[in-house]
């Protein structure tokens, strides 16, 4: 029996290049499997895919017509909770299992919302500004402006596992907490404290409304305008989702309006942003470079949970988890936990 081939890209997916394989390795070795590289290209990647038992998805887009290059892959896996620069339309219409690590570094993300909810809601950076700038009497004023954190609302668009963890660091600070998520039981979300409410009632009644809904054609800019014109003012918006499920000049305009009082975002529509991008200025709003699921384990743990996905289904098995489970039951390939599958990336 040949070994298996697993193709990826030798560009590097967040870390540097050249780093080897040796995590990914520790699951796949004993079923004598090979990692080899492509060049970054379309073009490269197509005359390479004919060859591949399964693609490691990392550093560039892959596109339907590279995806159906992959004339023998059983698998797509994905290094990271996003799965937006694969097709998984595509990989669904070949059959393709895609598999992402919806729970690898969650806390650090949840740890990360939290550090933004309470850094906008006490004005940390320009708390911190004030003291450096000589501005030392200016500090308390702005603060006697700011409400008491307790009792207030915070409310979560979609609910998935971050949104579920933020929720548990969020009651010991006694606020009050709503949640909107279609695809969430309201079993789910009593257990955890949280009411469940309409997207309405989330945006009109929240102090805070903490954005957690994935990339997908469905929820592509599916906060507008009209959604912040809803929130209430004085509220701090929150994203550490993706960045193109918020229209981003509209809540620009709400904050230049004064619609809503600040925000705090790991992720943007275009990333990196643009160096004009006007929230880059804004005093009320508080950044970071997508990087809240960064931690000392974050590459030891992503590039392990690979491996052990590709491990799997190269021996035959369904992965732990996967975005398009429909295709499994079809796959050929044999169910072994003893677990329901969850919904996908980000859930």
């Amino acid at each position: 029996m040949s070994k298996p081939v697993i193709l990826t890209s030798a560009a590097a997916s967040f870390t540097t290049a050249g780093g080897g394989y040796a995590l990914e390795m520790e699951a796949l070795e004993r079923l004598g499997a090979e990692i080899i590289e492509c060049a970054p290209t379309p073009e490269a990647f197509i005359e390479a895919a004919p060859q591949a038992d399964a693609l490691y998805a990392k550093g560039m887009k892959f596109t339907a017509p590279m995806i159906e290059a992959l004339t023998r892959c059983r698998l797509i896996a994905c290094a990271t909770v996003g799965v937006d620069y694969v097709d998984v339309a595509a990989a669904t219409a070949r059959g393709i299992p895609v598999t992402n690590c919806p729970d690898t570094f969650i806390e650090e993300v949840a740890d990360h919302a939290m550090m933004l909810l309470l850094a906008t809601h006490r004005r940390a950076i320009e708390q911190d500004r004030m003291v450096r700038e000589g501005r030392w009497g200016e500090g308390r004023p702005q603060l006697l402006k700011v409400p008491r954190l307790m009792g207030q609302t915070l409310g979560f668009v979609a609910f998935g596992r971050v949104a579920r963890l933020v929720a548990l660091r969020a009651r010991a600070f006694g606020l009050r907490l709503l949640a909107y998520d279609p695809y969430v039981d309201e079993l789910t979300m009593s257990a955890l404290g949280v009411v469940p409410a309409s997207l309405d009632e989330v945006l009109s009644q929240s102090d805070f409304v903490s954005m957690h809904a994935p990339d997908t054609a469905e929820t592509r800019r599916m906060l507008t305008t009209r959604h912040f014109a809803r929130m209430k003012r004085g509220a701090v918006f929150l994203n550490t989702g993706r960045g193109p499920t918020v229209d981003e000049a509209a809540l620009i305009e709400a904050l230049r309006a004064g619609i809503i009082a600040g925000a705090g975002l790991d992720v943007f529509e275009q990333e990196p942003p643009e160096a004009d991008n006007p929230l880059l200025s804004m005093p009320h709003v508080i950044l970071s470079p997508h990087n809240a699921s960064a931690s000392a384990r974050f590459d030891e743990a992503r590039k392990r949970r690979a491996g052990q996905e590709l491990a799997l289904v190269l021996s035959g098995r369904w992965p732990m988890s996967c975005v398009n489970p429909t295709v499994l039951p079809n796959s050929g390939l044999r169910r072994w936990q003893p677990y329901a599958m969850e919904r996908g990336p980000n859930s």
